[in-house]
């Protein structure tokens, strides 16, 4: 099937052009600056100026540049899905529902529901997918999901864990099963996704059981500059002195590694600690030790681990922080090989232990791609 995957920001609209048969990227690109000064296309390698003013514009500056013959379907990234267990085709009704939940993400959902009804006004004649951040961790258990709040909170506001990245969680595990020659249905797996944005999960016989981030993609992990898991006293606290809105922007937009160490990017925190900066330093300690506890924890919840998967931009990329995860991991039948860590795997564990770890770059346009499909009937 030959499918449109469309991603669309605030400000921006990511796209490919994907064949799910041989599971490869006909086209890739991004519009960027929408509604800006200086909007610009990227196909490929190359880069032109164009007028979008909204995401209609953008996506018609797109269309008019793409091979859509034998177009069959076109496949929508959707950030938070609510009470969605699994992608959708798109309805009137469907977007009604998307329209309700844009409380619950109210810096990605309205932009994400711009991009689909400008490709329904576009594309009318093709049918169109709703794929969830947030579906895949639908599968969690009661006593993952929710929160110690009173009951009415969660059953009357919807307070409670969703979590996120549970695209690109779903494709890595499944491809980690395919590479260990093992069915998802007897493994115990744990994905790492860690990009500026960080979550680990748990899947154990091929579902979500547990996942780092929660109501928001604030909590769990330390990420470029989210705060991950704080004491909510001192949420509290901060508010209080600071404001809400300047606490949302502080744990936002200015903690995480930024705010330990003055930058966001892993590669300038290696580059900082070679130089002998100890901020640099305890802010790679902060970041690795909270990763490798939720890996402990994940671990005890479904009983041991069969295997271990490092995926996006910092999991693909930084030997040093995959070294540091698994360090100290033996006692999980996991052991680093340093050889193949260095190399970047994609196995990078030692053969014959119990558990395995592996490299796994995350594709979420082609999950999206094939997640469509499947919605379609193929």
């Amino acid at each position: 099937m030959k499918v449109l995957v469309l991603n669309a920001g605030s400000s921006s609209l990511k796209f490919s052009l994907t064949e799910t048969k041989n599971e490869r990227h006909l086209m890739r690109g991004v519009v960027e600056r929408i509604g800006l000064e200086g909007t610009r296309l990227r196909i490929g390698d190359r880069t032109e100026a164009v007028q979008a003013r909204d995401h209609g514009e953008a996506l018609a500056a797109v269309l008019n540049r793409l091979d859509l013959a034998g177009l069959e379907a076109v496949g929508h990234r959707v950030v938070h899905g609510g009470d969605f267990t699994a992608s959708s085709r798109i309805t009137d009704e469907v977007l009604k529902r998307l329209e309700a939940f844009v409380p619950l993400a109210p810096l990605h959902n309205p932009a994400n529901i711009a991009g689909i009804r400008a490709a329904l006004a576009a594309l009318p004649d093709l049918p169109q997918v709703a794929v969830f951040d947030t579906a895949f961790h639908q599968s969690m258990p009661e006593r993952a999901w929710r929160y110690a709040l009173p009951r009415r909170l969660a059953d009357e506001r919807r307070y409670r864990r969703y979590g996120f990245h549970g695209t690109s969680h779903r494709y890595v595990a499944q491809r980690l099963a395919e590479l260990m020659g093992r069915p998802t249905g007897q493994l115990r797996l744990i994905v790492l996704h860690l990009g500026n944005g960080a979550s680990a999960s748990a899947v154990q016989r091929g579902k979500s059981v547990d996942t780092s981030m929660g109501f928001t993609p604030l909590e769990g992990l330390v990420m470029g500059t989210r705060s991950g898991d704080l004491d909510p006293g001192l949420v509290l606290e901060l508010a209080r002195r600071e404001g809400v809105e300047e606490t949302v922007r502080l744990l936002n937009k200015e903690s995480g590694l930024l705010g330990l160490a003055g930058a966001s990017d892993l590669r300038d925190l290696h580059r900082r600690i070679a130089e002998g900066d100890e901020a640099a330093q305890r802010a790679l300690e902060i970041y690795t030790y909270r990763i490798k506890k939720y890996v402990g924890a994940y671990a005890a919840a479904m009983g041991g681990l069969d295997g271990l998967a490092f995926t996006a931009g910092v999991g693909e990329n930084d030997a040093e922080v995959r070294a540091r995860v698994i360090a100290g991991l033996e006692f999980l039948g996991l052991e680093l090989d340093a050889r193949a860590n260095r190399a970047g795997g994609p196995r990078i564990s030692k053969p014959g232990r119990q558990a395995q770890a592996w490299v796994i770059p995350t594709d979420e346009e082609l999950a999206i791609a094939l997640e469509t499909e499947q919605v379609l009937g193929g």
